[in-house]
């Protein structure tokens, strides 16, 4: 499931510290804007929502529900839980080039580096969607997340993810 990215959006590449606005967008291939000021022509699958960004906005996009489940009323500030899809071919596009273990490793960077955004930007939930396979990303997802002090991690919601995604929960008062 490809994200189709309009022009205005703030993105990030997934393997790379640079930001930017989509210019122009097209279904193979966007033109962005970077910060430095520089256009360049990229992979739509080179990058994300800068989620940093669409935090303040709240980007509706990123905690899709269905229409009927709207009754729910949010309390007044609350922000959806992130979404992270740990899947390899959402990370990249090289995927068929690459060994098993390269995959995990990139997996676990991605994971690595959305968790620490969310303990610097003091975000109080993530949902690390990983899949079912053979549970190998997982127990390494277990495996990092038991090195941080300050969140706790289970099973997210069944009904909406089945056993496929983990949900951190990041404590926000560190005292």
């Amino acid at each position: 499931m490809s994200r189709k990215f309009k022009k205005g959006d703030r993105i990030t590449f997934i393997d790379d510290d640079v930001r930017g606005v989509v210019a122009f967008a097209k279904a193979e291939s966007l033109t962005i804007i970077t910060d430095e000021e520089i256009e360049i022509q990229v992979d739509p699958k080179q990058v994300i929502l800068d989620q940093s960004f669409q935090i303040g906005a709240v980007d509706i996009s990123m905690a899709e529900e269905p229409k009927k489940k709207q009754s729910k009323k949010r309390k007044k500030g609350q922000l959806p839980p992130i979404e992270v899809d740990l899947h390899i071919h959402q990370l990249t596009n090289k995927d068929a080039y690459m060994q098993p273990h390269e995959k995990l490793d990139l997996q676990l960077q991605v994971a690595r580096s959305k968790v620490e955004w969310a303990l610097q930007n003091r975000i109080p939930k993530l949902i690390l969607i990983h899949g079912v396979g053979t549970g190998v990303l997982k127990t390494e997802l277990e495996y990092l997340l038991n090195r941080y002090e300050h969140l706790t991690y289970y099973d997210a919601d069944f009904k909406k993810y089945g056993l496929g995604a983990t949900e951190v929960y990041f404590y926000q008062n560190k005292s």
